[in-house]
């Protein structure tokens, strides 16, 4: 941190999202890791929680229209910036986020930013250009910035690109929408959604999910969260566990099951869960989730590829390690951190890990195959490949009227695929889901 960041007030926490954007952007660094309250960044670590907080919210909104935000930039630079000028795209980044979406004064803005370069060796030179641009750019941003939003689509080119060949341009485009907005929070419930939403002041959606648009202060202040009342899940995570009908008295494993929200619904559905994970530490946190909810389940640290249950299971549920495209809405560092090869590679382990999971299952049990990515390569593809391989499990399609509300999400192939574009509730705030992927096969 330079040397003088401290001194003003508000500088500190500017310069630690600089600091972070460059981490993500140019060294695809996940932003969940640089922003834990334990583990993170250090420079984000030694702000106060309110500071955190800002840095977060710049973060995700810098990453959020950073297409936009880069046009309005580029419209007013005489020449594009050098490219080894990283650092001063990033101030300038920073300080646009706060000008053009988060409310924040332009004057001060303006000044954080260009007292930022100054303090940086490396952009101490380009003071009087951030204070120039920016000043231009706050001065015609009402007219043009809503200009700027009907024409730009806020994703790196090849994440654009890919949603327009596969869902086409119009559903691409209502996708990418979707990932401008601040997602709901979703709460699966123990019981009575009605009740809790009424209570939490949310609704129902219709797949049972209770949704709350926008609430202040953490999830851990609202009432039932200390009695374990219900757990945080998107509407879209909540619907593989359901795939298995019903599972009481039925031994089911949930294999990469950290941090344990589908875990949590098989065992509140009367199953009796193995819950399989690599991470101790994710186990560690799956045992906490637990025992808040008041719900058991048997924990096994292990590599699925050499777990070796004493008994097979009457059902196998994997939730397999992906690209996350379908979480943007969450997580809007994702599509910037990630890439073709990474979906790529992430495709073979969950063909792998599903081909471990099918020796898992009794004959005539149950394995359902989920994640949370956009790519037909993590899931229509891998599901496709697996079923050629001759494996003593046939398909086992999902049929309109097994789960409420999941009709329209239903494939010709009897598969499950939701984006962030459905489940349209009426207004932008309380619609939208993850995209996610789920196909289901039976043991022979």
């Amino acid at each position: 941190m330079p040397s003088n960041a401290s001194d003003r007030p508000g500088l500190a926490a500017r310069v630690a999202a600089a600091r972070l954007l460059a981490a993500i952007v140019d060294r695809k660094t996940p932003a969940d890791g640089l922003t834990d309250d334990q583990h993170g960044n250090p420079q984000y670590l030694a702000l106060e929680h309110r500071d955190r907080s800002l840095v977060r919210a710049i973060l995700a909104t810098a990453l959020r229209y950073r297409v936009t935000i880069g046009t309005m930039l580029n419209e007013r630079l005489d020449r594009p910036l050098p490219a080894n000028a990283r650092t001063l795209n990033h101030i300038l980044h920073v300080a646009l986020a706060q000008m053009l979406f988060l409310g924040v004064p332009d004057r001060a803005a303006v000044d954080l930013a260009v007292a930022h370069a100054g303090s940086d060796p490396r952009t101490k030179r380009f003071s009087g250009l951030v204070n120039a641009v920016l000043r231009a750019i706050a001065r015609g941003k009402n007219s043009r910035l809503a200009e700027v939003l009907e024409t730009t689509v806020d994703a790196p080119r090849w994440f654009a690109d890919r949603l327009i060949e596969v869902y086409g341009r119009d559903k691409a485009t209502q996708i990418f929408e979707a990932h401008r907005r601040l997602a709901p929070t979703d709460l699966t419930v123990k019981s009575d959604p009605a009740g809790w939403a009424e209570r939490l002041g949310g609704v129902v959606t219709p797949t049972g999910s209770v949704r709350l648009e926008r609430f202040e202060g953490p999830v851990t202040a609202l009432p039932g969260y200390d009695e374990g009342q219900w757990w945080v899940q998107d509407a879209a995570a909540a619907l593989p566990a359901r795939l298995f009908g019903d599972v009481a008295g039925l031994a089911i494993a949930d294999l990469c099951a950290a941090p344990g929200g589908k875990t949590a619904q098989l065992a509140a559905a009367g199953a009796r869960v193995t819950a399989v994970d690599i991470s101790k530490n994710r186990l560690k946190r799956l045992a906490d989730n637990l025992e808040r909810l008041g719900l058991q389940a048997e924990l096994v640290a292990s590599d699925i590829a050499s777990f070796r249950p004493v008994r097979l299971f009457d059902g196998v549920l994997l939730d397999a390690p992906c690209s996350s495209t379908g979480t943007v809405r969450r997580h809007p560092d994702v599509p910037w951190t990630k890439s073709p090869d990474d979906i790529e590679k992430l495709a073979e382990v969950q063909f792998n890990l599903l081909l471990a999971a099918s020796g898992l299952v009794k004959p005539g049990g149950m394995i359902v195959f989920s994640n949370c990515s956009l790519d037909p390569a993590e899931g229509e593809i891998v599901v496709d490949r697996f079923l050629e391989t001759g494996k003593t499990v046939r398909a086992s399609a999902i049929t309109p009227g097994e789960i409420a509300g999941i009709d329209a999400f239903i494939t010709e192939e009897g598969r499950l695929r939701t984006t962030p574009a459905d489940m349209d509730l009426g207004r932008p705030g309380i619609s939208g889901m993850d995209g996610f992927f789920a196909a289901r096969f039976r043991g022979e």
